[in-house]
């Protein structure tokens, strides 16, 4: 799989994702659909792919000063284990693709819908609202090999509780910390990661580097809506017609 035309996907999903702070997964593993990469290797592969890139998003977001420590540990504290369990489930594939495209379609109506709201004040988070939330979302991320920020960036952006940038940064780091525990999940499913993987990264990751810098720094928030609004629509797109 490491043709020019697959891995230069991999790089603008890289770098498309970071720059709203996200590692990815969604439109990697709708990449290698298109490219017909085995199943069995597609939702470890993003998985690993996610550590990389939303690490880098949340260096360069934390740099930019948009991490709000608050925003985040509500969600993380319930999705962490739930990832892991979710990634112990069994999952028929027909079933997996339309779960996560529709979770893809329906970020993509929240987005489009708020692009022209201005930004107000953010409200706190409830700390009920903030476990279920991330228990539900973590156990999905699991389930689909994903890291949830898909999920929980419109969530957030819906009840005002961060300003684009700041829910961009707590995304990549509840990506980070999910993915890290469904992959621990598979782990201990005896999953071994495909030589192949090692390239996907370092590209995936380059990308990411980029991404995460022009999001942090020079993007402005509409920008940021419809870069978000339009990497969700393709990889939902895709999902269906592969």
């Amino acid at each position: 799989m490491e043709t020019i035309p697959f891995l230069l996907c991999l790089f603008v999903v890289g770098f498309l994702y970071a720059s709203v702070g996200h590692g990815g997964a969604s439109g990697y593993l709708a990449t290698m659909a298109l490219f017909g990469v085995a199943p069995v290797l597609m939702k470890p592969s993003a998985l690993l792919l996610n550590l990389f890139v939303s690490t880098v998003s949340f260096i360069q977001f934390y740099r930019g000063g948009h991490f709000r420590w608050r925003l985040f540990w509500p969600f993380a504290l319930a999705s962490v284990p739930l990832a892991f369990l979710g990634a112990k489930l069994p999952l028929t594939d027909a079933l997996y693709k339309q779960l996560l495209a529709v979770c893809l379609l329906l970020a993509v109506l929240r987005l489009v819908w708020s692009f022209r709201d201005e930004e107000a004040e953010p409200r706190p988070v409830p700390l009920g609202a903030g476990l279920v939330a991330g228990a539900a979302i973590g156990l999905l991320s699991g389930m689909l090999g994903i890291g949830g920020g898909i999920l929980l960036s419109p969530l957030m952006l819906l009840f005002g509780w961060g300003r684009l940038k700041e829910v961009a940064a707590t995304s990549a780091l509840f990506i980070f910390v999910n993915s890290l525990s469904g992959l621990f999940g598979l782990l201990t499913k005896g999953y071994s990661p495909d030589p192949a993987v090692w390239t996907w990264i370092a590209v995936a990751f380059a990308g990411g580097l980029l991404g995460g810098h022009f999001g942090s720094q020079r993007f402005s928030v509409p920008v940021l809506r419809y870069v978000l609004a339009l990497g969700l629509l393709v990889a939902g797109v895709k999902l269906v017609i592969t």
